[in-house]
């Protein structure tokens, strides 16, 4: 071949072979709240990794623009959304419960829709109005792409192009989720916070109840299934038997005719394949007083696999029983798959309050970990019959310290050591598990965790389980309401109650506030921890101005982290800041300041337009809630 030809050649070759190398990487959804379905909050994508992470920049932002009504005395809380990407278009839900669809690459808003949710007025939780999510259903007869909100009492379904509602589904777009309890609900006592979970052709939802709100039939907690296309009731579960039905015995004296809550306010998780739909189920009414519901309340507190197409329970575990701690399943079950005893096993991992990590095989139930029933104190409040054992996983560390005692006084100075020892002598103090009581009990970890709604992340990488969680404890008190219908103010019950902290907002335990925990799931140990976040009030604080502190305080909150193949755990939880972490290590290697706004929401990350985004939500309550979103 002539010297020329044969260059043209090598030019003709090397061509063809470029675009293979330059040719702009396909985009990759989030197209599930937790990433898949089975919610492990990971992501293949490695372009941003360890080695560039510290050139990630804000790339783009976006405003709610939400702010407190006084016409309907309302006010958003806290961003709590994951956004979710399809085919390079962003949707979420605000505080308000708007709707908004977004250019994934550009923060362009595409169209907002608002189902005016504050019209009922202000949601009677105390946190202000929050959602963190939206579902998505695509029709395999039409190719139609929709997006599920539940709003409040509302399911809604929305044209993924317009944002308009679809009028065939139930009246003109709407299905009330109020329909088909067992009892009448004001319809401004039931409330929705997290997204919906579709299998197949079904929507299904649960419901979220104020934890105050304690009266005889107060808002039932029962999971419900409709049809995607018409809004049709297709099945529902009682998360309180009735009579008749499983688990309906461990109510004792007819306490399932009037005990209500015992929802999933959590976010659901589902196995596509096999179609089973797992359940975190909370805590019936109230809380922190059983007196008036005697017996293990199952499916109270429970882990709870249901055959997604009927409704049917396959198979549950109680991990509380007779609740007396507000200690319900925080945080959406993670659906991983691990090796173990020389196998690999499909599983459900699911977080507690607690600190404890329970292990299942996801088609079984049957406990990949020990789970052993401890003795547990004895309750001391008049007309409580508090279960005498509690499970414990005994098979893998605890995510936090677990209980309190007079060592555990906060030491950032001399002076404050002596204060914390005084107040905490004025408390009942135990192990975990201690009961309510008149006197007050601190327990720890209180109503925030341990793990909360933002559950783990999971690297089928390594078989790590990575999971933010507060170390804060709450005073409790028993609330004597009575079965006929008095509802008198909750106690303290807060972990924001002044009795925790000495000279203005000072914590009565040592720090950190929180940990970033990495445990491996497949030998069982922990890998790292290590403190997580800062709180700028303490740090800050004049009765501190001269204590050596430590580097990291802890910063309590209750957002969860994402981990991604290119080796990093992006982490906000309640910090003034995005942080990525090393995924191995637990280093920090790259910190960007929110300013006065905190991380309010789980991350996500997507990649569009050829470039990977990592965006979470900050912000709230009141004002400035923003979507951030950071590239390369």
């Amino acid at each position: 071949m002539p010297g020329h030809l044969h260059l043209i050649a090598l030019c003709v070759l090397a061509a063809a072979a470029a675009p293979a190398a330059a040719a702009t990487p396909p985009d990759q959804d989030w197209a599930f709240y937790g990433g898949d379905q089975g919610g492990m909050k990971y992501s293949p994508l490695a372009d941003i990794n360890a080695g560039n992470v510290t050139a990630l920049k804000l790339a783009w932002q976006w405003r709610t623009g939400e702010e407190p009504i006084k016409e309907f005395g309302t006010s958003p809380g806290m961003f709590e959304a994951t956004p979710l990407v399809v085919e390079g278009v962003m949707y979420l839900s605000t505080p308000y419960n708007r709707v908004v669809a977004l250019d994934a690459a550009s923060g362009r808003e595409l169209w907002a829709y608002d189902p005016e949710a504050y019209r009922d007025g202000q949601v009677p939780n105390g946190t202000g109005f929050v959602h963190r999510g939206v579902a998505l259903w695509r029709d395999a007869r039409s190719g139609a792409l929709r997006v599920l909100l539940n709003s409040r009492y509302r399911l809604i379904e929305l044209d993924a192009r317009t944002g308009r509602p679809v009028v065939a589904f139930g009246q003109g777009g709407t299905v009330d989720l109020l329909e088909g309890l067992q009892w009448p609900v004001n319809p401004k006592h039931y409330t929705n916070t997290s997204p919906p979970v579709v299998y197949r052709d079904l929507v299904i939802v649960g419901n979220g109840v104020a934890d105050k709100l304690i009266y005889r039939q107060d808002p039932p907690g029962d999971v419900r299934a409709y049809d995607a296309r018409t809004g049709r009731a297709v099945w529902s579960f009682h998360t309180v038997p009735r009579d008749g039905e499983f688990g309906a015995d461990t109510w004792k004296d007819g306490s399932n005719h009037y005990t209500g809550h015992t929802n999933v306010w959590a976010p659901m998780t589902l196995d596509a394949a096999r179609g089973l739909l797992y359940l975190p189920v909370s805590t019936p009414s109230n809380d922190y007083y059983g007196g008036n519901r005697p017996g293990a309340n199952l499916f109270a507190d429970s882990l709870v696999c249901l055959d997604a197409a009927t409704g049917v329970r396959r198979w549950h575990y109680q991990l509380v029983h007779h609740g007396l701690w507000d200690y319900d399943m925080p945080g959406p079950p993670s659906l991983v798959r691990i090796r173990k005893g020389g196998r690999t096993i499909d599983a459900v991992v699911q977080l507690t309050k607690q600190g404890y990590v329970f292990v299942f095989d996801r088609l079984s139930g049957r406990p990949l970990y020990p789970i052993e029933e401890r003795p547990v104190p004895p309750s001391d409040v008049p007309g409580e019959r508090a279960a005498t054992t509690q499970p414990v996983s005994s098979g893998l560390p605890a995510l936090v310290p677990q209980g309190v005692s007079l060592e555990d006084a906060t030491d950032l100075t001399p002076a404050l050591h002596d204060e914390a020892v005084a107040v905490l002598k004025r408390l009942r103090l135990g192990p975990l598990f201690t009961p309510p009581s008149v006197q007050g009990t601190l327990m720890r970890p209180g109503v925030e965790g341990g793990a909360d709604w933002g559950g783990g992340a999971f690297d089928p990488e390594t078989g790590t389980l990575y999971v933010k969680v507060n170390n804060s404890p709450t005073i409790i008190y028993p609330d004597f309401t009575d079965a006929n219908g008095s509802a008198p103010e909750v106690g303290p019950n807060d972990s924001g109650d002044v009795s925790l902290y000495l000279h203005h907002r000072i914590p009565v335990l040592k720090p950190p506030y929180a940990y970033l925990d990495a445990l491996d799931l497949e030998s069982g140990r922990m890998r790292w921890q290590v403190p997580f976040g800062d709180n700028d009030a303490v740090r800050h604080h004049a009765t501190v101005k001269d204590a050596a502190l430590p580097a990291q305080l802890g910063a309590v909150g209750n957002a969860g982290v994402i981990v991604t193949r290119g080796g990093i755990v992006f982490a906000g939880g309640g910090d003034r800041a995005l942080h990525a972490i090393d995924k191995r290590s637990g280093a920090d290697l790259w910190t960007y300041s929110t300013g006065e706004l905190r991380t309010t929401g789980t991350p996500m990350t997507y990649r569009a337009g050829g470039r990977q985004y990592v965006v979470v939500a900050v912000g709230g309550p009141g004002s400035g809630a923003t979507l951030l979103a950071f590239a390369l």
